[in-house]
This record gives C-alpha cells, structure tokens and sequence, in this order.
C-alpha cells in the first residue's frame, strides 16, 4: 500500500518546486528531524510533480520555504501523530530546525497551496461522503495498544465513547454523531492515548474537537453543525480534557522518555536508509 507524500521547496527568488512520491508519508517527521540540509538532499531521488494529490491521497506533506524559514508539515502516521511522542517529535523538530518556523497543516495539503497563494479547492474532494469510524467495545483488542487508533467522543459530562480510526474524523459527522453515538457502549471514563477527539455539550449547543493529525476542510466544520457553536482545539487535547468533566483522562506524558523514544526512532528510521 503506497503512503504519498507530497514535498514542495519554496526557493529564496519565491518560486516554488512540487516533488511526489508513492512513499514517504510514514516517517517523513523522522526523516524532518534531521534538519533542512540532509532532509533536503533526498529530493534529488523524488519524482518532480505536475499535479497535486487530494486531501484524500496525500497522506503526508512538507513545505519548506528558504525565503521566510518556515517549515510546514503534516502526517498521518509517525510519533509526531501519537498523544505518547507528539509534543516530543515538535520539540524535536524545531531543535533540528533552529531558526525556523514550525507548523502543523492541520488542513492537509489544501494548507500547502493556500500559503502559496494557491486555490486550495484543487485539492479539494468535495463528492466524498463522509465515513464513520465504528463504535468500539470496551473488550476491543485495540484498547489494550499503548497507542490505540481511535477517537475519544464525550458526550456533556455523562458519556465516554470510542471511534475507531481509519474513518473520518467525527466532527465531520455533524450532530448526527450524537444518535449515534447513543446506541453505542459508555466506556465510563476514557483513559487511552488517542488520536483525536470531540467533546459535544448539548445543553450549551457547543462543539470542541482536536486532531493530531490532519483533517480535510479542518476550518470549515462549523457548517457542518448549524446552529452551534464550534470551537477547534487543533492538537490540544487537554482543552478536551477540561471540558468533559473527567470522562476523558489520558494518562500523562514522561517527557525524557518521550525525547528519548523519538531520537531513538529517528536514528533507526536514517540508519535504515541506503
């Protein structure tokens, strides 16, 4: 199964360079963390492009401007997408990219083409429907992952369930999640590291909701939930812990450790390459 990547270089005149590659995507954080000049020097080996992937093929991307020192970057997969290592492979990231600015594409590659300037709406795939993750039991297998694939859904302060990944994120769902999510299991009190998550108050008419990965049309759900009020938390998940009323309490991060695994990861994942 490919995961494609998509890498654009912006050069110091502010022109700007499009490469593709059917892989890439996972470890392009670990590969980012070894800084502009080695990162950059596997271009040569990608395919220059004349399209761009959608929100729904590209699966990872990094954007690197010469001009004004910003990286921007996204993935699906890697320590940079995991509660366990996110905070870890940023500071990371920004460590090996000193001077630079870092920011996540929350918006996948649509973010890309609009901080070139470009109409995002090319990489747009407005004809797909949205697709659930199913409900997970509280027996799942997956629970038991240290890093489980799923999305944590709080319902006010009375109920904790969970989506499992590999579907759209549910604040795409709309308040239709709430029917749902009503016929599914309560997990009581969700203390996994998930990916995502989505905290709705009914009485309130409020919606938060946070990813660490990407989302297509991230900045758009709000249409998607007329008539409430909808706030994105980008990768803060702790504003989803304060708001749910201890229905959703991950437990915490050993930052040293957490430095230790991402560094450990990076020099396998270079010590790897030909």
């Amino acid at each position: 199964m490919a995961d494609r990547c998509t890498i654009v270089v912006v050069r110091e005149s502010g022109e700007h360079e499009l490469y593709l590659s059917r892989f890439g995507a996972v470890g392009l954080d670990l590969a980012l963390l070894a800084g502009p000049g080695r990162a950059l020097a596997l271009l040569p080996g990608l395919q220059p492009g004349d399209w761009w992937p959608d929100d729904v093929l590209c699966q990872g991307a990094a954007l690197v401007d010469h001009r004004r020192r910003v990286l921007l970057v996204f993935a699906w997969e890697g320590p940079s997408t995991t509660m366990l290592h996110r905070a870890a492979a940023l500071e990371l990231l920004r460590e090996a990219w000193a001077g630079w600015e870092v920011r996540w594409a929350f918006d996948g590659p649509a973010d890309l083409r609009t901080y070139l300037g470009l109409d995002p709406e090319a990489v747009r795939d407005r004809e797909r429907r949205v697709s659930p993750g199913f409900l997970v039991d509280a027996d799942d297998a997956e629970l038991a992952e240290p890093e489980p694939m799923v999305a944590v859904v709080t319902v006010g302060s009375q109920r904790c369930h969970l989506v499992a990944g590999g579907g759209d994120h549910p604040v795409r769902e709309g308040p239709a999640l709430l029917e749902r999510v009503a016929l599914g299991p309560d997990h009581g009190v969700c203390r996994v590291r998930a990916e995502a998550g989505i905290h709705v108050d009914p009485a309130r008419r409020r919606v938060g909701w946070w990813t660490l990965g990407a989302c297509a049309q991230a900045y758009e759900m709000a249409g998607r939930w007329p008539g409430w009020t909808v706030e994105f938390w980008r990768d803060r998940f702790e504003e989803h812990v304060r708001a749910c009323g201890g229905r959703f309490a991950p437990p915490p991060v050993d930052r040293e450790r957490a430095l230790a695994a991402v560094r450990a990861q990076a020099q396998e994942h270079w010590a790897a390459r030909p």
